[in-house]
């Protein structure tokens, strides 16, 4: 066997010690995997999160890195038992078919193509009056987006998350729409709606801190009363056209407490809350999470 540029140094070097001298070598295979991993689901469909989990098999391995179709990294956190989760968000915007995950670590790379199954979601005509076509501040743009893209360390939340409403559910995820008319090209209703009477209690899904409090007095025109809850490592809540607010930025909170009121502020057609579960800044299916939820 010739040593070429592609044989590893080591591997070289005992090859040409064992042409001088006579001697056999066994050569080793490929550095073994370092991780096992653990996909859910395993059939992901448009709008589901999806946990990765990556199992050392030896104690050497490090904190592995999570890609996706080598252009987007997702950040991993350890949960225990020597093992780390990274969180994958996909929405009505993402193509489906192939997609490659990748857990980069120490030893060989882990390859997992998955299947991102298309899902139909349906169109719905909204019609604003002229004064709630143009709400919006910079301010409050400004607030809420710094607001999705959080990521803090600390988990809070745990299995499965509870329903923030006792409302019916009268908007579903996904859902498409035309505006006085026109299609939102980029659109797509990023949470659940709950119609329920005005002044209602809206519960916390899960437990979290308080990272964003916005009223229509200070310029969220369009949000209306917003309350945006941190659960720890990239999963938030958003709570908008609320009529009360009963907490402060940087309170903690319990799944199931009462943090404000079911309202009609902002650009709203009539009293419901507005849920919506952001994973690593992306709008994601909160169904999923109200069920078996993740680790």
């Amino acid at each position: 066997m010739e040593p070429t540029r592609d044989t590893p140094l080591l591997t070289r070097r005992s090859l040409l010690a064992a042409a001088a001298t006579g001697s056999v070598v066994v050569l080793l295979g490929r550095p073994a995997q370092a991780y096992d991993v653990v996909l859910n689901p395993t059939a992901p469909e448009l709008g589901d999160t999806i946990s990765v989990i990556a199992i050392p098999r030896t104690p050497a391995s490090n904190q592995p890195m999570v890609t996706v179709n080598d252009s987007t990294e997702y950040p991993t956190f350890p949960i225990g038992n020597n093992q780390f989760r990274a969180l994958i968000p996909t929405s009505p915007l993402d193509p489906p078919g192939r997609m490659v995950i990748r857990v980069i670590g120490t030893g060989e790379t882990r390859n997992l193509a998955v299947g991102l199954k298309n899902r139909n979601f349906p169109t719905q005509r909204i019609t604003l009056s002229p004064s709630q076509s143009s709400l919006g501040t910079q301010h409050e743009f400004d607030r809420v987006a710094v607001f999705k893209h959080l990521v803090t360390p600390e988990r809070y939340w745990n299995g499965a998350m509870q329903r923030p409403s006792a409302g019916r559910t009268s908007t579903q995820y996904g859902v498409r729409r035309y505006y006085n008319g026109v299609f939102a090209q980029d659109y797509y209703h990023r949470g659940l709606d709950y119609a329920a009477p005005m002044g209602s209690p809206v519960m916390a899904p899960a437990g979290g801190r308080i990272a964003l409090v916005g009223r229509v007095s200070d310029g969220f025109e369009l949000h209306g009363n917003t309350i945006g809850l941190d659960h720890g490592q990239g999963v938030l809540s958003i709570m908008i056209h609320l009529s009360r607010i009963d907490v402060s930025e940087g309170d903690l909170v319990q799944a199931g407490q009462t943090i404000g009121a079911v309202g009609n502020t902002g650009a709203s057609t009539g009293p419901h809350l507005h849920w919506g579960l952001y994973v690593n800044g992306v709008a994601v299916d909160p169904a999923p999470w109200l069920g078996a939820g993740f680790q």
